[in-house]
């Protein structure tokens, strides 16, 4: 399927019937649910997910901490990749699925989200009570000496270095981390950026890596969360990383209800899921809010939700 910013979805996505979208909507009407969104919540935005049954046939390995901090080079193909992506994934808006769960939240029903997500959409689409697990791309941080610099300014900075990249406007293909599939050499002569503060050169994207955790700050509140809930929504998430499926294994432990949306099943743990659903984030989340009465009415083009218009600017999250 194609969206207004690219085609990451199946050609024919599954629709879920009423008979399903009633049950979801059952289980949102108890109140009190803890949402945790995968990757798959943000592809009708434009942004790939990893696993999805699109970009499962393009297999990426991820990049690792360790080798990250560890390879000049590395670092190099990744700043560079990221500066020729940075453009598109800046520009990605909030979908459908990210304003119904806004508009499940203004309602009462949503009381707290955790995202794997690292694009900020939640944020910029109006959610208030929300934790970002795996940080966001929206920042880049110093490991060496803490220093935290905003995206858009090392974007500024990265193309000063860098000239002949800002002047022939390269383009690629968007990647589920936020830079791009770019081909062809010159990739190790990127010059990096450093850091303002101690001139190091090991900026790294504000994201959890593979090989680090989730701050512990995050992880306690995001279980606190989890034992103060009625009912856990899982959307668009194949829940394959275990910093993600911990909460469905929580979930089972406390017995507390958890429902799936996701195109394609099954996932990890499906068995412990009371409900699942295959189908596409945004119509199902739609048409289950307007069932319990969140979402008056949805007009996708202008951003609005209900009652509520959220601002199509480009300015960073947090």
């Amino acid at each position: 399927m194609m969206t207004e910013h690219g085609a990451w979805l199946p050609t024919e996505c599954p629709v879920a019937s009423d008979e399903e979208i009633d049950r979801v909507a059952e289980f949102l009407a108890r109140g009190r649910v803890l949402v945790l969104t995968g990757a798959g919540c943000s592809t009708e935005s434009g942004i790939p997910d990893y696993r999805g049954p699109i970009t499962r046939l393009r297999p990426r390995t991820p990049l690792t901490w360790q080798a990250f901090a560890d390879d000049l080079e590395l670092r190099r193909r990744y700043w560079a990749r990221s500066f020729v992506g940075w453009s598109s994934f800046r520009d990605a808006r909030p979908c459908a699925a990210h304003r119904a769960l806004v508009a499940l939240e203004s309602a009462s029903i949503v009381q707290m989200l955790l995202t794997q997500n690292v694009d900020g959409l939640h944020e910029r689409a109006g959610h208030q009570a929300h934790l970002e697990l795996h940080g966001s791309l929206w920042r880049a941080t110093c490991p060496d000496c803490g220093h935290v610099i905003e995206r858009n300014e090392l974007q500024e900075i990265l193309a000063r270095r860098n000239p002949e990249w800002a002047r022939c406007g390269r383009r690629a293909l968007m990647a589920p981390d936020g830079d791009a599939d770019v081909d062809g050499g010159g990739l190790t002569d990127f010059a990096l950026a450093p850091c303002p503060s101690c001139g190091g050169d090991r900026l790294k994207p504000g994201v959890v890596m593979f090989g680090e955790s989730v701050p512990h700050a995050v992880r306690e509140a995001s279980l606190a969360a989890l034992s103060d809930c009625a009912g856990l929504l899982v959307v668009g998430s194949s829940l394959s990383v275990y910093s993600g499926f911990r909460y469905v294994q929580r979930a089972a432990q406390q017995r507390i209800p958890a429902c799936l949306v996701n195109i394609g099943l099954p996932v990890r743990g499906g068995e412990l899921f009371s409900l699942r659903v295959d189908g596409r984030a945004g119509d199902v989340l739609v048409r289950a809010a307007r069932r319990v009465g969140a979402i008056d009415s949805l007009d996708i083009g202008h951003h609005r939700v209900g009652h509520a218009r959220y601002p199509s600017n480009t300015r960073a999250p947090g």
